[in-house]
């Protein structure tokens, strides 16, 4: 619950359910969202996501547990007696109204004085650096453009809670990028805490501070965008985060700080102890980028495997191997270009070996 500052457990689920017939949608999510954090929903279509926006909204009406925001519990509250602002992936703004109308609607229904509005509007307008554009309409405006204004009139009226539905959906890859900053410094200046559902990894993990993964209506893991990339709390996290290597076996040694698994390519170190039971299945998962390649033996004497490399795929700032190991499984492993001049001897067909430090590779049960 909140501490005493009331930064801690400021917008919170307990044990939150939706039921559509006999289809659970959500599934007794329970979230702890701090004041001023930027937090991101994110899994793929249909993972329940966008349900549970639409709930915290009032938009959906929980089948079973609380919503609280700043200690209230507002499930039961309607969508305009929440103080929560939701943008949705669509923008949807009004064609026939000028941008400063725009982001005036929400302030003129609630029937703020004009001077109020006048300065409110303005601020806003300026927040998000288009002043000048004030009088074009929407269809006048570029994609990003737009995209600011939705974001403006959201926090024209100064909401508890900002929710964010697929931001950027609408804007192709490089704005899309260039646009993840400008949001994130828009809302961090506000101060707003903002809730976001996106199934884009890595707007996810650019844009916000934590992150839930969900997966039929559950979440699987919340953590920084570091600790579910860099320690996943079990395989669909890891798969769903990124490109991952997982090689099943059956742990073979467990020690405090170190353990073992016999997999179809041989025993593979682990600088970790999971405190399991010996030849229990597992799995161990190793990211591309944390493995080396080379035609030559390396000198690590463990996790040092051999294969063939089968292909090969430029992508301008790293090159993608695919290894086929002795036991015929396919090995992904991305290598940095990191000078112009830097050619890389191998190639197709050829016979190499691959390993990593035993502190990359990360054991999962589930």
């Amino acid at each position: 619950m909140a501490e005493k500052d009331g930064t801690e457990g400021y917008l919170v689920t307990e044990k939150l359910v939706k039921r559509f017939d006999e289809a659970v949608a959500v599934d007794e999510v329970s979230l702890s969202v701090n004041r001023g954090e930027i937090f991101a929903l994110l899994g793929s279509s249909g993972c329940g996501k966008s349900t549970l926006l639409r709930m915290l909204a009032g938009f959906e009406k929980p089948s079973s547990g609380r919503i609280l925001l700043g200690g209230q519990d507002v499930a039961s509250l309607q969508p305009y007696e929440r103080p929560i602002n939701m943008m949705f992936q669509s923008y949807a703004l009004f064609p026939h109204l000028d941008i400063w109308e725009n982001v005036a609607f929400g302030l003129k229904r609630e029937s703020l004085p004009k001077a109020q509005i006048q300065q409110r509007v303005g601020e806003m307008l300026d927040l998000v650096q288009l002043g000048p554009y004030a009088k074009r309409k929407p269809h006048q405006l570029s994609g990003g453009q737009q995209q600011r204004v939705a974001l403006a009139r959201s926090l024209a009226k100064r909401p508890k809670l900002l929710l964010l539905d697929e931001p950027l959906g609408a804007l192709d890859k490089k704005l899309r990028e260039q646009t993840q900053f400008e949001l994130v410094n828009i809302i961090e200046k506000v101060g707003v805490t903002c809730v976001m559902v996106t199934h884009d990894q890595e707007e996810a993990m650019t844009m916000a501070g934590r992150i839930a993964v969900m997966s039929k209506g559950r979440v699987l893991q919340v953590g920084t965008p570091e600790e579910v990339y860099e320690h996943p709390a079990n395989r669909f996290v890891a798969d769903f985060i990124g490109n991952v290597n997982m090689f099943e076996g059956r742990l073979s040694v467990d020690e405090i700080d170190r353990c073992a698994a016999v997999t179809a390519i041989g025993e593979i170190q682990v600088g970790h102890g999971v405190s399991g039971t010996l030849n229990m299945p597992l799995a161990i998962a190793v990211r591309p980028e944390k493995i080396e390649i080379s035609k030559e033996r390396p000198p690590a004497d463990r996790n040092v495997f051999t294969g063939k490399v089968q292909e090969i795929a430029y992508f301008g700032s790293y090159n993608t191997y695919i290894v086929v190991a002795g036991d015929g499984s396919r090995v992904r492993i991305t290598e940095a270009n990191t000078s112009r001049q830097d050619l890389s001897n191998i190639t197709w067909e050829d016979k190499v070996f691959f390993w990593w430090d035993d502190r990359a590779g990360i054991v999962l049960r589930d």
